[in-house]
C-alpha cells in the first residue's frame, strides 16, 4: 500500500532581492512497511521538502499525498502522520513519560481513558514502565529517545517522519532504537529517516534517495545502490607467506603479491584461479571491493574519486 507520494514539488524563496530555487521537482514515495533514507548534505533542501511533506509549508508546485490525502488541503492528512524531531524536543522535560504520552494523545484527537490504555502500552514495550512517574528531565538520553518515539506513535500514525533517531546515544541505547524502528515498520508503518549517521541509514532503510541543490540526484534500493558502486576486485591474505613456486604460478597469470601474504585480484573468475594455486594453503580472509553508502554519498554529493 502506497503511504505517502510527493511529485515535482518546488519552492522558491527570495535572497537579497533575487529568487532562489530551494526544491526542484522533488518526487518521493514510500510504501507501508518500508523505511526510506531521505539524505543529504545541510542546505540541499531536504527539511523544505520533508516540511512541504508534513503540510508545515506550501509547495510552489507539485503535491503530495498521504495515504491518499493532502495534508495542505484536508486536515485528517495529518492524522496520519507522526514526526520524530532531532534529538529530544518532541517531549515536555518538567512532565513524566506518563502525562507525556497522555496529554499528546489527548492532543492527537484520543479520548482520556484511550490515551491512558495507549500510553501504558507503549511505556511496556519501549522498556520505559519503571519511569513512567519520573521526570523527563531526570531520564537518560537514550530514555528520552524512546520517549520521543512513543510519543509519536500515540495516535498510530501510518507515516513516521524520523530525524536523527540514534544521533548522542550509546551504543546500548543506538541498539534498542534501531530494533524499534524495525519492529515500528514490520507491523506496517512507513518511515521517511533523516540522518547524518550514513551507517545509520544503510543498516536501517530499505530504500534511499539523496538530495543536492534542491534536486533528487539518486534514488534506488540501498541493496543496490551500494552494489552499483562497489568494485569488483578482492584482496585475499594467507595465513603464512606464499612460497616462491606458488609465486611463480602467480605471475604467469599477470599477478603481483603486493606483500608476502596479500594479492589483489581482479575479478571472480581469476579469483578461482588464484585459490586453485593457493590450495591448500590456509586462507585468512578474502575481501571484496565493496563500497558503503558514505563512499555512495560523497561520490554523488562531492565527485570525490576516492
Amino acid at each position: 500500500m502506497q503511504i505517502l507520494e510527493a511529485r515535482n514539488l518546488k519552492k522558491f524563496y527570495r535572497e537579497k532581492g533575487r529568487e532562489v530555487e530551494a526544491v526542484r521537482d522533488v518526487s518521493l514515495t514510500l510504501a507501508a512497511g518500508e523505511i526510506l533514507a531521505f539524505l543529504g548534505p545541510n542546505g540541499a533542501g531536504k527539511t523544505t521538502s520533508i516540511k512541504m511533506i508534513a503540510g508545515l509549508i506550501r509547495p510552489d508546485d507539485g503535491w503530495v499525498r498521504i495515504c491518499d490525502r493532502d495534508p495542505h488541503h484536508q486536515p485528517q492528512a495529518l492524522k496520519l502522520l507522526g514526526a520524530v524531531l532531532e534529538g529530544n524536543r518532541n517531549v515536555y522535560w518538567r512532565y513524566t513519560p506518563e502525562e507525556n504520552l497522555e496529554y499528546f494523545g489527548v492532543l492527537r484527537g484520543m479520548s482520556q481513558n484511550a490515551a491512558r490504555k495507549r500510553a501504558a502500552d507503549l511505556l511496556e514495550r519501549f522498556n520505559l514502565a519503571h519511569k513512567r512517574r519520573a521526570l523527563v528531565q531526570s531520564l537518560s538520553r537514550g530514555m528520552q529517545q524512546k520517549l520521543a518515539i512513543a510519543v509519536s506513535l500515540m495516535h498510530q500514525p501510518s507515516l513516521l517522519l524520523l530525524d536523527e533517531p540514534t544521533l548522542g546515544l550509546d551504543v546500548e541505547a543506538t541498539e534498542d532504537v534501531k530494533r524499534l524502528v524495525r519492529e515500528i515498520v514490520q507491523e506496517g508503518c512507513a518511515i521517511l529517516l533523516t540522518t547524518h549517521q550514513l551507517a545509520i541509514a544503510e543498516e536501517l532503510s530499505n530504500r534511499v534517495a539523496i538530495i543536492n541543490k534542491g534536486e533528487i540526484v539518486t534514488e534506488e534500493t540501498t541493496d543496490e545502490l551500494i552494489r552499483q558502486f562497489s568494485g569488483s576486485a578482492y584482496v585475499i591474505e594467507t595465513e603464512r607467506p606464499i612460497d616462491a613456486e606458488r609465486v611463480r604460478k602467480l605471475h604467469l597469470l599477470g599477478l603481483e603479491c603486493a606483500t608476502s601474504r596479500t594479492i589483489h585480484v581482479a575479478d571472480a573468475p581469476m579469483l578461482y584461479q588464484v585459490l586453485a594455486i593457493l590450495k591448500p594453503l590456509p586462507i585468512l580472509q578474502i575481501q571484496k571491493d565493496q563500497a558503503n553508502l558514505t563512499d555512495v554519498f560523497l561520490k554523488l554529493v562531492r565527485g570525490d574519486e576516492a
